[in-house]
């Protein structure tokens, strides 16, 4: 609940300048019906939230303002939405009912209020994150205002998280990593999702964030420069083609080019497409992909282009309806131009997407993807699932970001994620074809079921009533779809076979004269099942005995377990801290606490040492771990699992030695350079290797160092001095 403070009269003068200009934005686009419930929705918000504030202090208000002008301005939504988005927070925050909100502003409003407002007591349930996850995400097929409205409320937050303590930071920032980026980029918010990654990455690594920026900031009038260069050549022809056009420069996003220093494994400086050209040009739907191609074709009369950079999306539109034809050419002074050419309808759809996607709707030729997309979505909502966390695990693989481009045998086309399978597809075409596959053909020639595809693939199944899905099926598909379906078919094979087991429980239920449905949950739960089903399958198989049931007596017509007296029964709440005497000085704090008081272990996925930007985590099996905040399993652990995110800090220091993986490339020059290496940190810097490898070919070689070092500022030490060595060309720590 926001906190409560008197609103002062000058804050009311900037709360009503707010929606004065608000207003003076959306009027253009007001009917008079909607006029009034705008004004309605300012006047009940205000009143309702009345002397709220948010954590910066300033009136909690302002929040749902600002996030109503980015619906209308950066997301291009309309009054719908904008009212919507005003009253987004009051039924969760205030006195205000859905009822109230339906009466007043009619079924279309109420329902996406509704579908913003969180869900109350969820403390029974494994991760009340995802049960609300779905909860928005269940609106996308019925009106995708909902999570529109959303990503606006949630980049508004994250501008203004600065304010937020540390660790609440990090959980956000995981929130957003895990669904909200990937949904943005599936619905077509590039920028949107752009700035959710670069400041997701300015929370989780704000050293390597700070450290792009600043070298993007120095080299911003060189690349101004270098802009007007390449195109200085290139205007006389776009003049010649007699349209309306318009050259924008712009740096690739932090973010970006991070991935690409981990991926290639390069610095900064070997970074050759740092800043993209986009050339946009204003002609009629007709004859955009001529146009296209024609200015694609100037510039390579100018510059060399790089074949196996081009991607045609005018021509096949990503999954996600973004068109664009993108090359890359070697430019002025030998450097390397990543050049994208679209129109003003394809840059609106490239930077709105699903917003700026139904004002094309309908258009001779306009992409309809999405329309595929939310028909696998409301596929996946029919789906049963065992709970919200797999309904999205199951929806994320639908919000993926690379794609494969495959036909069926009549030459239609199917989009993909990147890494489906042949079975993948079968499920795709239809769930009964999935079912009933027995072999696939890629390309006239048999493949496994679990084949990878590649762009361009032809592929053929065929089925036989006969066959049902198997349990190592899960093992060779990737999309959501074909996961879901093959568990709710093994499910229901399953319910199948444990009827026998269901209807034997219910004849010895009786025989005791006890209440089926008052006690089977009990016994479930007790002899370690997850549902019923298991249990009923578990009995029908023999896997487990009715002799079970003697373990329990009958007190009050309901079971109960039957306690050894002898034995001493501790029972510990899952999740509980176990605490321990202190025995030395820690140099870790838990929640304020001093962790030599905790019993916790250092996660062996990321290694963190003294300096590390940390977090703990308390797991339902394994006691206290402690991760760091850029490990890889950080974002779904924050995001699914947040109430069990502990904050965790460094305290002093410590003599402790902390093991630490570095992955070193440079020039081979023979044995010597082992020699070198060793000598540097063994010798020079005094430290002791654990385990070192190195391999080379063709005058490179790579080597993996695992040493001790006492903190991150040691680590900094020694990466410089290595970098130092002659033939040494990075050094980098291995992120597991």
């Amino acid at each position: 609940m926001p906190e409560v403070l008197s609103i002062t009269t000058e804050e009311k003068r900037v709360i009503k300048a707010a929606f004065d200009d608000l207003y003076k934005r959306i009027k253009p686009k007001l009917t008079a019906e909607d006029e009034i419930h705008f004004w309605r929705a300012c006047n009940l918000a205000e009143e309702s939230h009345g002397d709220q504030r948010r954590k910066s202090g300033e009136p909690y208000i302002l929040h749902p303002i600002e996030v109503a002008r980015i619906c209308l301005e950066e997301i291009g939504l309309g009054p719908t939405a904008v009212i919507s988005a005003i009253l987004h927070d009051v039924v969760e925050d205030t006195a205000v009912s859905k009822d109230e909100i339906h009466n007043s502003f009619g079924p279309k409003i109420g329902k996406i209020v509704d579908g913003l407002t969180k869900l109350d007591g969820l403390y029974n349930v494994e991760s009340p994150q995802a049960e609300n996850f779905k909860k928005v995400l269940s609106t996308l097929v019925e009106d995708v205002r909902v999570v529109l409205i959303k990503m606006a409320d949630r980049l508004h937050n994250l501008r203004t998280i600065g304010i937020m303590p540390r660790h609440k930071q990090l959980k956000i920032a995981a929130e957003t990593s895990y669904i909200y980026g990937p949904l943005a980029h599936r619905l077509g918010l590039y920028g949107v999702k752009t700035e959710f990654q670069d400041i997701c990455l300015k929370i989780n690594e704000p050293e390597r964030y700070g450290e792009i920026e600043k070298k993007l900031s120095e080299t911003e009038q060189d690349r101004t420069i270098y802009i007007k260069m390449f195109m200085d050549p290139i205007k006389g022809g776009l003049k010649e083609l007699g349209i309306d056009y318009r050259v924008a420069g712009r740096a690739k996003a932090i973010s970006s080019i991070l991935n690409k220093i981990k991926k290639k494994k390069v610095p900064f400086e070997e970074i050759y497409d740092l800043f993209a050209v986009r050339i946009i040009a204003d002609v009629p739907l007709d004859k955009e992909k001529n146009i296209c191609w024609q200015i694609y074709s100037l510039i390579t009369d100018y510059y060399k282009p790089i074949p196996e950079r081009l991607k045609d999306w005018v021509t096949t539109p990503k999954g996600n309806g973004y068109e664009s034809l993108h090359t890359t050419v070697i430019g002025p002074k030998g450097r390397y131009v990543e050049v994208q050419i679209r129109t003003e309808r394809m840059d609106d759809i490239a930077e709105r997407g699903f917003a700026a996607h139904w004002k094309y709707k309908g258009l001779k030729d306009a992409p309809d993807v999405y329309d595929r997309w939310l028909a696998g979505v409301r596929d996946l909502l029919d789906t049963q699932h065992s709970n919200a966390l797999e309904f999205l695990n199951d929806f994320k693989s639908n919000l993926f970001a690379e794609e494969v481009y495959v036909f069926t045998p009549n030459g239609d086309m199917r989009i993909l994620p990147k890494g489906a399978t042949a079975l993948d597809f079968a499920f795709e075409i239809h769930s009964d074809i999935g079912y009933h596959s027995t072999s696939i053909k890629v390309n006239n020639k048999l493949v496994p079921m679990g084949y990878k595809l590649n762009n361009g693939d032809q592929i053929h199944v065929t089925t036989s009533k006969n066959q049902m899905p198997k349990e190592n099926w899960l093992k060779m598909v990737v999309t959501g779809k074909a996961r879901s379906k093959i568990r709710s078919a093994m499910k229901e094979e399953k319910r199948k076979a444990g009827e026998s087991g269901m209807e034997a429980l219910q004849r010895k239920f009786k025989s005791l004269k006890i209440d089926f449905e008052d006690n089977i949950d009990y016994l479930v739960k007790q002899l370690g099942f997850i549902s019923r089903p298991d249990l009923y399958f578990a009995l029908a198989q023999e896997e487990i005995k009715m002799a079970e049931i003697k373990k329990f007596e009958v007190i009050g017509g309901k079971l109960s377990k039957i306690v050894d007296k002898t034995e001493e029964v501790v029972a510990e709440p899952i999740g509980q801290v176990k605490k321990k005497e202190p025995n030395q000085v820690s140099n870790l704090t838990i929640n304020g606490e001093e962790a030599s008081t905790l019993s916790y272990e250092f996660a062996k996925c990321c290694k963190p040492l003294q300096g590390d930007d940390i977090f703990a985590y308390l797991t339902s099996a394994a006691g206290m771990k402690i991760h760091r905040t850029n490990c890889k399993n950080a974002t779904h652990l924050m995001a699914n699992y947040g109430y069990r995110v502990l904050k965790a800090e460094w305290q002093g220091v410590t003599k402790r030695n902390f093991v630490v993986d570095l992955l070193i490339t440079g020039v081979d020059s023979g044995p010597g350079v082992i020699q070198q290496i060793t000598n540097e940190i063994s010798n020079n810097l005094g430290l002791n290797i654990r385990s070192f490898s190195i391999s080379g070919t063709e005058g490179y070689f790579e080597g993996q160092v695992s040493l001790f070092v006492l903190n991150k500022d040691q680590l900094k030490i020694v990466i410089k001095s290595i970098e130092n060595l002659e033939g040494v060309s990075s050094v980098t720590r291995i992120e597991k």
